[in-house]
């Protein structure tokens, strides 16, 4: 049914709007200006992205999302880690293209699985509607102007084989794997669950909302979105929408995006999901507060924590490698012995030497596959 615009509480959300701009406001000019602001973002990711599963009534740790994404998972991933995955590396993505692209038609087709970066040049196609690779005439021209008679490179000829059969079969796997063409399985997905013309439906409600103010404008996209359920198996794409809207209104800026997931987590089920839609509305806004909140509390820990161990370099040779490995763990939530072994170049005996020398602290409780952070 349409989105009543009618009912929208003004005069409720006033004070929550306007406390959540401030907020968001304030938390990006800190983050601006900081000197741990790129670490700060970067753990945003990892924290918002297992926020994200939480609200979805799953749960994944920080230090095995961490260890997943590093490729050096200690245990099999599981489903919900590979869906936390998604989370992480949807946030990255967004963060890394200008403001406007995840709401525009081409950003919304790849972030639904619906389309790909071009950035390969395309593969011709046959006649027979498979493409093909570079013509053989083409891909056996001379290579580097041999001293042979011919001047041809002896293996020219067999590598244009071989590139023609890859490209084919690249192509032909493309095509059987694309979403468009793939039979959906009725025991896990509805056949009568239209994706596209729901998501015209709230592309038409966010079109109302042009001229509103920018934190309510994504207050009412995220609660149209969950009221459509436009997504079968990707409901947090919205809250990261939400999160886009409020980049390119110029909230936040660089690549910022606003941790919402983990404003949310503070908000109690019953108040995101009720039936009244004032108490969503208000639910939303309180919890973009707390996510601006919750960031600068984040943020000021991180800064006291980089200032202790920088207290650890005095006296110290200008070979050593705490330095950088302060950077890493600024940057990352958590650092394994082989992340740390891989970052700075070292063997894991020595990683373990410079943790040690460091004073991590150890996050995970246990005696093997072990991970150190600061906070």
């Amino acid at each position: 049914m349409p989105y009543d615009f009618s009912k929208i509480p003004h005069a409720t959300l006033l004070r929550p709007l306007s406390d959540a701009t401030a907020a968001l406001v304030r938390l990006d000019e800190r983050i601006a200006r900081s000197p741990v602001g790129q670490g700060f973002l970067e753990r945003m990711h990892f924290t918002d992205a297992c926020a994200s599963l939480w609200i979805d009534g799953e749960l994944v740790h920080l230090e095995d999302l961490v260890l997943h994404d590093a490729r050096a998972d200690v245990r099999t991933p599981t489903h919900e880690l590979t869906i936390a995955s998604d989370v992480l590396r949807t946030r990255r993505r967004i963060a890394s293209q200008p403001p406007g692209w995840a709401l525009s038609p081409e950003g919304l087709r790849i972030l639904r699985g619906r389309g790909r970066d071009m950035t390969t040049e395309p593969v011709a196609a046959d006649n027979t509607g498979v493409a093909s690779g570079p013509p053989a005439a083409e891909a056996m021209e001379p290579v580097g102007g041999g001293e042979g008679a011919d001047g041809f490179d002896p293996l020219a000829k067999e590598m244009a084989a071989i590139n023609i059969v890859l490209a084919r079969s690249e192509a032909l796997l493309n095509k059987t794997t694309a979403p468009a063409g793939r039979e959906k399985d009725p025991l896990v997905y509805d056949l009568d669950w239209d994706e596209g013309e729901r998501l015209e439906e709230w592309r038409g409600v966010l079109a109302a909302t042009e001229g509103l103010p920018p934190v309510l404008r994504a207050i009412i996209a995220l609660d149209d979105w969950n009221e459509l359920q436009v997504l079968q198996h990707a409901p947090w794409l919205g809250r990261l929408l939400a999160a886009s809207m409020l980049r390119q209104a110029g909230l936040t800026t660089g690549s910022h995006l606003t941790a919402v997931n983990c404003g949310l987590k503070s908000i109690p089920v019953e108040r995101r999901r009720h039936r009244d839609r004032e108490t969503r509305l208000l639910a939303i806004a309180q919890g973009l507060i707390a996510a601006a909140e919750l960031g600068l509390k984040q943020h000021n820990r991180l800064a006291l924590a980089r200032q202790m161990l920088e207290r650890k370099l005095a006296g110290r040779r200008t070979s050593s490698r705490l330095a950088e490995l302060i950077e890493l763990v600024m940057a990352k939530p958590l650092v394994s012995a082989g992340m740390i072994a891989k970052a700075l170049d070292v063997k894991p005996q020595s990683a373990l030497r410079i943790v040690g020398e460091l004073g991590l602290r150890e996050m995970t409780g246990r005696g093997r596959f072990r991970a150190w952070g600061v906070i």
